[in-house]
């Protein structure tokens, strides 16, 4: 139940009904024509451009049009008490309690359903994807919640989807990250002096996977990096994981799949995707200018296999080999995302760290190339996160290395309040986590303002010894509401556009800043009873209003589904 969507079509259709009474000509397909919440100075439920639209397109007085419009919509429609002609070709409109009541019962009866909106398509989100040779760290950790909650939004909406992982356990950091755990365990086992060379990893991780490897392999000497590379590979890779495993789940995420970069080149998936741009007359061999500021001393002008990126939107055609012939990292995506491709999905979503931005061109053109524009990828890239104590920035312990990990935040802060202000902020903007504000059981604290919200609903019911799931069925005979109570349902009618809107647009933020409006409403509206008994709710144990019951009850409704699509618990007491 969309009552935006619903009201577009009831009015549009009364528009074509009646196009030769307005004197309108071209409809445009109704383009621009919207349904919205007015402005809270507008004693209305709400608004329609229609008239400005349709005005502008036709040559007509907008506000001239707005009046006819508003004549069709009184002869053919009863929903309306009041409709308003305002501003430049806009008409108000209020509802009648019967079209409230008809919409608070259904909204009540499908309470489990409430802002889907009916979709069946296939996604592969690909996120997080760190590589295997440390521990997660703080940006990690917003790209992971960033993936998992977009999936949550779209699996709301009844669509399929696939959370990937892409582990990049292959190319020179996996030798890099092999040598440093060789070392270490050089350290304790012979106690040699690990000295930290170039491309070496750090970090007291290190020494532990060492530790780790040592007490499964006790019967190896580690004498020779050549001779263990493999088992070392192998088995700090394999532990490595599950330490970012576990930090996944603890922030409450798992992947439905991972898919191995060795697989990858191994199982020459490259040379196939080559092969198929090749077929499709998409590669060339040539010669590439050194890229802009290039100040590697090996390379070369080699002729080389190179991608034509540049017919499908790019700045420049990309080379699919390296000085030595072998691939390059864009070679094995290209070759990763083929094999997507051939999983049948219809959207693919890659999360990427702020670092990838100027990489989404050429992936977005290998996946239009060999799909035939069939395949929609989108990128979306998440911004840095920057910490904050006591508004200073706060620098915590780095026990991985050189940078923060993960569990060092999640050690400080718990699992919901991460979630929740990991999505504070669009994922295109940096983000300030201040873990003064996240402490704190004040409004000035989002999920804080939103948990206690349910909690109170919880005290409540608790009070009149009712259970949320009771049945409410309202008389619009009997029906009335007040200005406090009206915001709140008119606030509360925007969940499904929230939710589609969020869908579509892959913005997942908009659920958290839709919640602690709702939430501040419904506070403020608690809070009276606080100054005026007037306003309080209960009264010897009953509710003074069946209507504020209904309400209270549909704010519970959209905070468990919001708050369950960010994977964010409601204790029921605070």
């Amino acid at each position: 139940m969309n009552i935006f969507d619903e009201y577009i079509n009831k009015i549009t259709s009364l528009i074509v009904k009646n196009k030769d009474f307005l004197e309108l000509n071209d409809l445009n397909d109704f383009k621009g024509i919207t349904v919205e919440t007015p402005p809270s100075e507008y004693n209305f439920d709400l608004s329609c451009n229609a008239g400005l639209v349709l005005g502008k397109i036709n040559n007509i007085n907008p506000k001239v049009l707005a009046k006819k419009i508003k004549i069709t919509i009184l002869k053919d429609l009863n929903d309306f008490e009041q409709i308003e002609v305002a501003g430049a070709g806009f008409l108000n409109l209020k509802l009648t309690s019967k079209v409230l009541v008809s919409n608070i019962n259904a909204i009540l009866k499908n309470r489990q359903t409430f802002g889907k909106k009916k979709s069946n398509n296939t996604f592969n989100i690909e996120f997080v994807s760190a590589n295997p040779t440390g521990p997660m760290h703080v940006g990690h950790c917003r790209g992971a919640i960033f993936g998992d909650v977009l999936s949550n939004l779209l699996e709301f909406n009844g669509n399929k989807i696939v959370k990937e992982y892409y582990i990049n356990d292959y190319g020179n950091q996996i030798k890099n990250f092999v040598k440093s755990v060789f070392l270490r365990i050089r350290e304790i086992k012979y106690s040699e002096k690990f000295i930290l060379q170039k491309d070496l990893y750090p970090g007291d991780y290190i020494i532990e996977i060492g530790r780790k490897i040592i007490n499964s392999n006790k019967n190896e000497k580690f004498e020779n990096l050549e001779k263990c590379f493999e088992l070392i590979k192998k088995d700090s890779l394999k532990i490595s994981m599950e330490l970012i495993k576990s930090d996944l789940k603890v922030l409450g995420i798992e992947h439905n799949n991972f898919f191995s970069e060795s697989k990858l080149v191994n199982g020459k998936l490259v040379d196939k995707a080559v092969e198929n741009l090749k077929k499709k007359n998409y590669i060339f061999e040539g010669y590439l200018d050194p890229p802009k500021g290039n100040l590697d001393k090996n390379w070369k002008k080699t002729k080389r296999l190179i991608f034509k990126s540049t017919l499908f939107n790019d700045d420049m055609d990309r080379a699919l080999q390296k000085n030595d012939g072998s691939w390059t990292y864009f070679a094995n995506d290209v070759g990763y995302h083929m094999d997507k491709i051939n999983r049948k999905y219809e959207y693919l979503i890659n999360i990427l760290g702020a670092d990838h931005t100027g990489y989404i061109k050429r992936i977005t053109a290998a996946v239009n190339a060999l799909s035939e524009n069939k395949v929609k990828l989108d990128c979306k890239v998440c911004q840095l996160v920057k910490l904050y104590k006591n508004n200073k920035p706060f620098k915590m312990s780095k026990r991985a290395g050189e940078f923060i990990s993960a569990k060092d935040l999640l050690n400080e802060v718990n699992k919901d309040s991460i979630r929740f202000m990991m999505l504070n902020r669009s994922n295109d903007v940096e983000l300030d986590f201040d873990f003064d504000k996240v402490l704190e059981k004040s409004k000035e604290n989002p999920v804080f303002y939103v948990q206690y919200s349910f909690a109170r609903i919880n005290s409540l019911y608790k009070a009149i010894k009712k259970n949320l799931n009771d049945e409410i069925i309202l008389d619009e005979k009997k029906f009335l509401l007040n200005k406090d109570e009206m915001r709140i349902l008119k606030k509360i009618f925007e969940w499904p556009k929230i939710v589609s809107i969020a869908s579509l647009k892959y913005e997942p933020h908009r659920i958290p800043f839709y919640l602690y409006e709702l939430a501040t409403l419904f506070h403020a509206y608690w809070s009276k009873g606080n100054d005026n008994p007037d306003f309080k709710f209960v009264e010897n144990g009953k509710m003074k209003k069946l209507e504020t019951l209904a309400i209270i009850n549909l704010v519970s409704v959209v905070v468990q589904r919001g708050m369950a699509i960010l994977g964010v618990s409601l204790p029921n007491k605070m």
